[in-house]
């Protein structure tokens, strides 16, 4: 590998509060190291289609707050083959870009590694995903914000089921991953949390709702994540505690996207410049296939290819403690 002196930044996947202070975080990190910073617009089909931009420190003013992304996200199933992966290649030759931080999740990962494999170009993924399912990394980029968004709708949630008497599922996002629902569901005081990784059954849902009644409360919250393996959906839920526990007023609020979006968290900001920088120190000493993360709050490296199989495991201990706080 040559020197590097100009570096690509993208973002893949779904969009995730904190992507945009990684941006800034990489592309100031680039001026400061004297190396020229390029945007790709739509992450791997603006690769292909070679849609980039001059990013220079002025360019990332005041985006550290904003959720979203201004490099625009897209998924590109052209990137999925040979050919689309070679156009990209051309591009990035073309336009003399010698390195790629891909800020994505594992779908995005996987890309970058078969780029990898096959054109040998380098590259450093940042996680970014709400859903902290990522491998070799405590937090994932807009995790924070998100469980911050879901426990606030949740806590406001809470205050119409005590006013109505009302039992309420409430589905929050994290497709195969319980991290958002159990750590909203203990954070808001949930009554009962169903996530994916542990699959509590029916009844256990029930004997829980009925023991709540027994000991006095006449209203709760059910939290589920949209992943969970009950073998019904939030709605089918609801509708079985209906016709089994008929004195419950059921309702169900599906939080969806909404906890994609709004200004990042400190933490998330924060975390985003500290991955950023670190992103592009490893290009600069010729690093490749890694990603950047955090651990015991240091910064850490993983290979990609871990990151992406490696699987990021449920905490138990907070499992336990959720059990205890729904007594």
């Amino acid at each position: 590998m040559g020197k590097i002196k100009r570096i690509g930044v993208m973002t893949s996947g779904g969009d995730s509060p904190g992507m945009n202070a990684a941006i800034r975080s990489v592309v100031r990190a680039c001026a400061y190291y004297r190396a020229e910073c390029i945007g790709i617009y739509r992450g791997y089909q603006g690769l292909i289609e070679g849609d980039f931009v001059s990013l220079t420190a002025r360019s990332v003013n005041n985006i550290i707050n904003k959720g979203g992304t201004i490099l625009k996200s897209a998924r590109s199933d052209e990137f999925r083959t040979k050919e689309g992966r070679k156009k990209a290649h051309e591009n990035l030759v073309e336009h003399e870009l010698h390195a790629l931080v891909v800020i994505g999740g594992d779908g995005s990962f996987t890309g970058g590694v078969i780029f990898n494999k096959e054109f040998k170009f380098p590259i450093i993924g940042i996680p970014g995903t709400i859903d902290n399912d990522i491998f070799g990394t405590s937090h994932t980029l807009g995790y924070d914000t998100a469980l911050n968004t879901a426990v606030e709708a949740i806590d406001k949630i809470r205050d119409t089921a005590s006013s109505h008497n009302r039992l309420f599922f409430v589905e929050v996002m994290g497709r195969d991953a319980g991290f958002i629902a159990l750590n909203a569901g203990v954070g808001a005081g949930a009554e009962e949390i169903l996530i994916p990784e542990e699959d509590l059954g029916l009844k256990r849902m029930l004997e829980s709702l009925k023991k709540s009644r027994r000991a006095g409360k006449s209203s709760s919250i059910v939290v589920v994540a949209e992943g969970d393996k009950s073998g019904k959906n939030v709605y089918e839920l609801a509708q079985y505690v209906e016709e089994n526990l008929p004195e419950y007023e059921v309702r169900v609020s599906v939080l969806g996207h909404m906890q994609r979006g709004g200004a990042p968290s400190c933490f998330d900001r924060v975390l985003a410049s500290r991955l950023g920088v670190k992103a592009v120190e490893l290009l600069l000493d010729n690093e490749t296939n890694l990603m950047v993360g955090l651990k015991n709050n240091e910064v850490i490296t993983t290979s990609l290819e871990e990151a992406i199989k490696g699987g990021h495991a449920i905490n138990m201990e907070l499992l336990r403690v959720s059990d205890i706080m729904t007594t």
